[in-house]
């Protein structure tokens, strides 16, 4: 029971890390596009 419990904890930790990642990458794409499109005018 202790190990489902570990591995259900570090599958966990993993998928909000995940999230985080991705939601960072969204922020730094859209920052790049503001800037392109500041450029452009």
């Amino acid at each position: 029971m202790q190990r489902w419990n570990g591995l259900f904890f570090l599958l966990a930790a993993l998928a909000l890390a995940a999230c985080h990642t991705v939601e960072g990458i969204g922020k730094d794409i859209q920052a790049g596009g503001k800037a392109v499109e500041k450029a452009a005018k």
